[in-house]
């Protein structure tokens, strides 16, 4: 009923993944991600990361599209976008190598998925401190390139984060330094746990013309009801 298949120390704390059945939800796997005692990701539901890349993209238009998803997970942003047959290539920034050692040895479900795919890459790196320096930027092997999306799920929040140091990401200066790696028509999108956040709104709009916040429901079976995230997605620069 209940496996830790690993545990590795982190910068940022113990993360751990397992796996476990629970009666209520059939006969399935559940994988867990936590740190230390707080859950990052659960596969009982999904569809709030799904939606990331889901509505992300389709504000995009055109083809051979490069796209970067800022944190792994158990990979549900990651796979979404790469069903959209018009994607080129995908890099998955993540500073943790550990999520990235369970994806290429398949110790998770999608993994096997993202290894199969060449327009996959795993780039190992904090996504914060990438996003903020235009000059190198998201991609090793080419600095300074630009992308079509940036598509962001790492933190609770724009107010509750993983890492209190990602807090200074979220300024109209950094926020500006990041897009920057964006495509002139390019989007920038975001997952949040909470509900839309008028503020943040106002902060996205500092920087991006456009900002929409679109509310995700989907069922919680830990709870038993109805739960809703958000995904922020903006696009063109704003007007100075």
């Amino acid at each position: 009923m209940f496996e830790e298949i690993d545990s590795q120390s982190s910068p940022i704390g113990e993360i751990s993944l397992r796996r476990r059945r629970i009666p209520v939800l059939g006969d399935r796997d559940i994988y867990e991600v936590k740190l230390g005692d707080e859950f990052l990701m659960s596969s009982a539901f999904y569809a709030a990361e799904e939606a990331l890349a889901t509505l992300g993209l389709a504000a995009l238009q055109g083809d051979k599209l490069s796209v970067v998803v800022g944190g792994l997970g158990l990979g549900y942003t990651a796979v979404k976008a790469l069903e959209d047959t018009r994607l080129d290539e995908l890099l998955v920034v993540e500073a943790l190598d550990t999520v990235i050692t369970w994806h290429r040895e398949e110790r998770v479900p999608l993994g096997q998925v993202l290894n199969a795919d060449p327009r996959n890459r795993y780039v190992l790196g904090s996504f914060f401190d990438l996003a903020v320096d235009p000059l190198s930027g998201f991609d090793p092997r080419q600095p300074g390139r630009q992308f079509d999306a940036i598509l962001l799920d790492i933190d609770h929040s724009p107010t509750q984060f993983l890492n209190s140091a990602n807090a200074r990401f979220y300024s109209t200066d950094n926020l500006a330094l990041m897009a920057q790696q964006l495509k002139p028509s390019g989007v920038f999108a975001m997952w949040s746990q909470n509900r839309p956040d008028a503020e943040f709104e106002a902060l996205l709009a500092t920087v991006f013309e456009q900002v929409e916040s679109h509310l995700v429901s989907f069922f919680n079976p830990f709870q038993n009801n109805q739960a809703t995230n958000s995904v922020y997605v903006c696009k063109g620069p704003a007007a100075v």
